[in-house]
């Protein structure tokens, strides 16, 4: 088992969690596919940084545009509309992350962020997320709940899972103010 981003669970709003996570920090690769981008985020955590150190892989793997293409579902994947990141361990800091060697790949801190998410099973197809993400859309529009950026797919599990094992989730970052506490 793989560890996963703490996040702290805010409230339900139908079958849609309010979380808020911590900042993280990312390994990014950007404007390749899903394949190669995981394929350079891989060897990076596998040794090729210039620590030579092994980095723990995490839990989920999210993707947004390229979330159809098929990549080695093991984890720790974010993928905006052309870039892709691996959450690194929670006990790393800027400071303390090896560095790595493949210049494409780059480190960033995302800041704590407040994400609607709605979770569901199965193998994942276009048609899916799209209906996915719009039923997400639709209940928090009538919360009256405000979001920002593009939504993301978070898969969990690696790709020899059987369906109606995979844990997924759709989601998208929500405006603070937009939501109050029941």
């Amino acid at each position: 088992m793989v560890d996963e981003p703490e996040y702290r669970s805010i409230r339900n709003v139908g079958e849609v969690e309010i979380r808020r996570y911590p900042p993280i920090i990312l390994a990014t690769v950007k404007g390749m596919t899903s394949s190669e981008g995981f394929g350079i985020l891989f060897r990076y955590i596998s040794g090729n940084n210039l620590a030579r150190s092994k980095i723990p892989m995490t839990a989920p793997v999210i993707n947004a545009d390229q979330y159809f293409e098929k990549i080695p579902m093991t984890a720790p994947v974010i993928s905006d509309v052309n870039a892709m990141s691996f959450v690194m361990p929670a006990n790393y800091t800027m400071m303390t992350i090896p560095r790595p060697r493949d210049q494409r790949v780059e480190m960033e801190e995302w800041p704590e962020r407040i994400m609607a998410v709605l979770r569901f099973r199965g193998r994942v197809d276009r048609k899916m997320v799209d209906e996915r993400i719009e039923e997400l859309y639709d209940i928090l529009g009538k919360e009256g709940i405000s979001t920002r950026g593009h939504p993301v797919l978070m898969q969990y599990n690696p790709p020899y899972t059987p369906g109606f094992m995979r844990r997924n989730e759709v989601a998208v970052e929500i405006i603070n103010g937009s939501i109050s506490s029941p």
